[in-house]
């Protein structure tokens, strides 16, 4: 299933063009030409989360793969894959060099929720594709204000919805207690366990009216 969206994503990286070309305008936005897609991320190779580097290092060898084969409708894909050791600072410092250096058409799946909000505003004011967020926070699906960003995760609110859906139907008269992070993994997970229990706790009163 990974391989089958990592393929979805290259696609969609691919469709990422201007309109045809007119007199004295470029042909492709920055970082795409006849022959090349160049795609950037951050990834923490090294730091406190250097274990999810493997997901960088999987993209990484799944896009010379797919080049070895061709590409993607003729074109290369050029992934820049940066350390950001899991520190926003850098993780602005390196995004600035993608962007701005290197002239990425777009990122893509870079690392974390503290990484990603300390670039979330910069990338949709410079209006670069900043796509498949390796983060479950459910505040990346805002396309009012942050429409240059989409996530790529299942939300942590979802995943605090699904355990209190199990306990409530396997576990009668159980009671959750949430030791949380304080951070958007938390909180997200949080408001996902209580909506779920609140939701339940409706449909049992409604029942006992029935009765």
């Amino acid at each position: 299933m990974r391989v089958g969206i990592t393929r979805i994503m290259l696609i969609a990286a691919g469709m990422v063009l201007v309109a045809p070309a007119a007199h004295g305008q470029k042909k492709y936005d920055p970082g795409a030409t006849d022959t090349e897609i160049v795609i950037g991320q951050t990834n923490p190779y090294s730091g406190p989360l250097s274990a999810y580097s493997t997901q960088g290092r999987a993209q990484v060898a799944y896009y010379a793969m797919l080049n070895e084969q061709g590409g993607i409708n003729g074109r290369k894909i050029k992934l820049l894959s940066l350390d950001d050791a899991y520190s926003p600072p850098k993780t602005v410092e390196l995004t600035r060099k993608l962007v701005e250096d290197d002239k990425v058409l777009a990122l893509f799946g870079s690392m974390g929720t503290p990484t990603n909000s300390a670039i979330v505003k910069y990338m949709n004011a410079k209006k670069v594709p900043h796509l498949f967020l390796a983060s479950g926070a459910s505040k990346w699906g805002n396309p009012a204000q942050t429409p240059w960003t989409m996530g790529w995760y299942p939300t942590y609110r979802g995943e605090g919805v699904i355990f209190a859906k199990y306990i409530r139907e396997h576990l009668k008269d159980a009671k959750i207690g949430i030791l949380q992070q304080n951070d958007d993994y938390g909180r997200d997970f949080r408001r996902g366990v209580q909506e779920r229990a609140r939701r339940g706790r409706a449909q049992a009163d409604r029942r006992r009216a029935d009765l």
